[in-house]
């Protein structure tokens, strides 16, 4: 997250050609969101808010990157004004409901859900169709979809987090299956770790976004899955193929800050969506 951070010397967040149209020197609007889209909403940040240091992380400072589940925890809550994640889970919304706010969602660009194996599982594609069945238990070997005669382990994330959601939400209707205690990853970056390593997960099958595994942890030790063929990769995205993208979204729950609205629209403007599409992501308007 450090290499992100916006102002810091050598940042990794990108930067306008031009200044920003939106300035932001006064009740800046307190941020949040998925770990997989911190790089992109600390461009905004760059762009628009007062030059001054903006950690990650600790309690003062106005943009930070707890994770999904935190992020929509906090923002229920009315501790931040905006966050930047996936779509909520059933429970965040059942969260909101008795919390009597409403959840706004903004969609601002697109995403690729991914799944993974290690480098040295000679699977290379599967269909959804595949998938759905792995994680409703139903296929079992990776023989059955054309790899060796091994025990498929199929990771999971915990409930609620940004991933977890979505890997629910593409079951459509098969019953996805109760993972055990140990195939259950609580950091993105762990179910990343665990199946690049061969020795002790060899067969393992894992998932996250495509940003975030190739460009925030950058592991050698896995392959992506194709997915009914198509490659996950921005042009494919773009051009509708790849069968698991996914919006994301500017998130607010009845902030009244008077600087989140102009804040959203200009993240729509041309500027913000370049800025989405220079970091990595796929913008609305490809």
């Amino acid at each position: 997250m450090r290499d992100y951070e916006p102002f810091r010397e050598g940042t990794k967040a990108v930067s306008l050609p031009e200044p920003a149209s939106l300035k932001i020197r006064s009740k800046l609007p307190h941020l949040d969101g998925s770990t997989a889209l911190y790089p992109m909403y600390a461009t905004f940040v760059q762009a628009v808010y007062k030059q001054k240091e903006y950690p990650y992380y600790g309690q003062d400072s106005e943009v930070q990157v707890n994770g999904t589940e935190d992020a929509y925890n906090r923002l229920i809550e009315g501790d931040v004004d905006l966050i930047f994640a996936p779509a909520p889970s059933k429970d965040q919304e059942a969260q909101a409901k008795a919390a009597g706010v409403e959840l706004a969602l903004t969609p601002i660009g697109y995403e690729a859900f991914i799944f993974f194996v290690n480098s040295r599982n000679e699977v290379q594609d599967l269909t959804l169709e595949q998938i759905q069945s792995i994680y409703a238990g139903e296929v079992t070997n990776w023989k059955q979809v054309g790899g060796v005669n091994e025990k498929i382990r199929p990771f999971q994330r915990r409930e609620n987090s940004g991933s977890q959601t979505m890997l629910q939400k593409i079951m459509k209707e098969k019953q996805l299956m109760e993972p055990a205690k140990e195939d259950v990853n609580s950091g993105m970056g762990d179910i990343i770790k665990q199946t690049a390593n061969y020795r002790n997960y060899k067969n393992a099958i894992g998932f996250s976004f495509l940003f975030y595994a190739t460009e925030m942890v950058q592991e050698q030790q896995i392959h992506l899955l194709k997915i009914n063929g198509v490659e996950a990769n921005r042009e494919n995205i773009r051009n509708g193929t790849y069968p698991l993208t996914a919006p994301f979204y500017a998130i607010t729950a009845g902030s009244d800050n008077p600087k989140v609205q102009p804040f959203i629209n200009w993240i729509l403007s041309p500027q913000g969506q370049y800025l989405i599409e220079k970091t990595g992501y796929t913008p609305l308007n490809p």
